[in-house]
């Protein structure tokens, strides 16, 4: 990742993921010829764990996985747990709706991850560390796997290090292809040999009770691919893009009814039309703008189009800005179509263990089944805001607030697209343009 004044394209749809980038063109010499593993020399030969952390602090990184967690607050969460193991775990499950972020930087640059990985496990004392990859990105995993050689070979994973006495080694644990397998208490189950299902959470978190009872610490891929360039170039270099409580830059997944959509790096900050105007050049056909639905969070709507794109002002404006990923819907695309999508979405992908979670994403979805199909009545959308209210904040895990979250926030912008549905028994845009997302 590299800090940028515009927009960098990392993958649009119109380059097919067999060939960005092709795996045999990936080798550990052009990172090094380009200052690769640099970084890794200078933390292990030149910095205490102490000072790394500082430094990560100094930087003000955040963690890109959704929650945007201070991430040398973690480390030094990590560090100062008390137990004589420790470990470092890279979270590229990556099973949120409509994103692919961690699985282009996976391609685009796996050493890069690789360092920061071996920075992160050295900073807080981690001798066995984890990349928790999705099973279906098998591709990246092959690619992985001949990264991990290559750096051993190079002396950057293995017994003493670069002539020093820290030692490494890196696994690689294939996560399920599941919503809540991406949790980071679901994670260290997979790890251990069980379910992908989350923990109830207090009284143990990763950071103190995590991989077989050691301290654990869980950063997002996204989040370790920056360490390298903050600890070779400094904390106070990093903090120069984004604004202070968000700096940095972002990956942003973009899809919906956008002229191209793809992956976008942007500063932390950066406004929602400035992302879709300028990376996905406008939305398709000349439609306007209606929403941008981002997964477990309530949508933006046309009052929020220059809103800043960053953890404090969407959290401001009643949503959140989660992994990123930003789904644009114009005005042709029925609003409860797509909300019933992302409903169902939860519903499928709830473990099942807290029937709170179960029964309450079901019966969401079935209800707004009705609707869309042209059944519903009044009652049903009372039955869903009751639903709503109920259910917030209940179950081990996000998965039932963050489906909450996007029926609640839907109801409350499109509320008369909602009672269009009923009062028409149909969806008024079929008519005009029978879109649905």
């Amino acid at each position: 990742m590299n800090n940028v004044s515009d927009h960098r394209v990392l993958l649009t749809r119109d380059i097919p993921m067999s060939d960005f980038p092709s795996l045999e063109t990936i080798f550990i010499d052009m990172y090094v010829a380009k200052n690769g593993y640099k970084a890794a020399t200078k933390a292990l030969q030149e910095m205490k764990p102490g000072d790394i952390i500082e430094e990560v602090k100094k930087s003000g990184l955040r963690g890109r996985g959704g929650g945007g967690f201070p991430t040398g607050k973690k480390w030094e969460m990590v560090a100062g747990a008390a137990g004589e193991e420790k470990h470092v775990c890279c979270n590229a499950a990556e099973g949120e709706q409509e994103t692919f972020k961690d699985r282009c930087l996976i391609r685009s640059n796996p050493h890069q991850l690789i360092e920061g990985i071996i920075i992160a496990s050295y900073a807080v004392g981690a001798h066995v560390s984890y990349l928790y990859v999705n099973e279906n990105y098998r591709e990246e995993i092959t690619l992985l796997e001949k990264a991990l050689k290559e750096a051993q070979g190079k002396g950057y994973i293995g017994k003493k290090i670069l002539g020093t006495d820290f030692s490494l080694d890196i696994h690689i644990q294939k996560c399920p292809d599941q919503y809540v397998a991406g949790e980071e208490t679901a994670m260290i189950e997979v790890i251990e040999g069980r379910a992908a299902k989350p923990w109830q959470k207090p009284p143990y978190y990763p950071a103190n009770r995590g991989i077989y009872g050691n301290p654990t610490l869980v950063n997002n891929t996204g989040t370790l691919s920056n360490i390298p360039h903050i600890v070779l170039k400094g904390g106070d270099w990093f903090s120069q893009v984004g604004s202070r409580q968000n700096p940095g830059t972002m990956l942003f997944t973009l899809t919906g009814d956008i002229n191209r959509p793809g992956i976008y790096e942007l500063p932390l900050g950066t406004t929602l039309s400035k992302l879709i105007s300028n990376c996905g050049n406008g939305l398709k056909d000349g439609r306007r703008f209606k929403a941008a639905f981002l997964p477990g969070n309530s949508p933006l709507t046309e009052s929020h189009l220059e809103i800043r794109l960053d953890f404090e002002s969407l959290k401001e404006a009643g949503s959140g800005l989660g992994c990123a990923a930003v789904t644009v819907l114009g005005d042709g695309t029925c609003a409860v179509a797509t909300t019933l999508k992302f409903s169902r979405f939860f519903m499928n992908e709830s473990c099942g263990q807290c029937p709170p979670c179960q029964m309450g994403t079901a019966n969401m979805a079935i209800l707004l089944q009705k609707i869309e199909d042209g059944h519903g009545k009044i009652e049903d959308l009372a039955a869903i805001e009751n639903i709503c209210s109920l259910s917030k904040g209940q179950g081990y895990c996000q998965l039932l607030s963050g489906a909450v979250f996007v029926v609640e926030g839907a109801i409350r912008h499109f509320r008369k697209e909602f009672e269009a549905h009923i009062h028409e028994k149909r969806c008024p845009l079929q008519s005009s343009s029978g879109n649905t997302l």
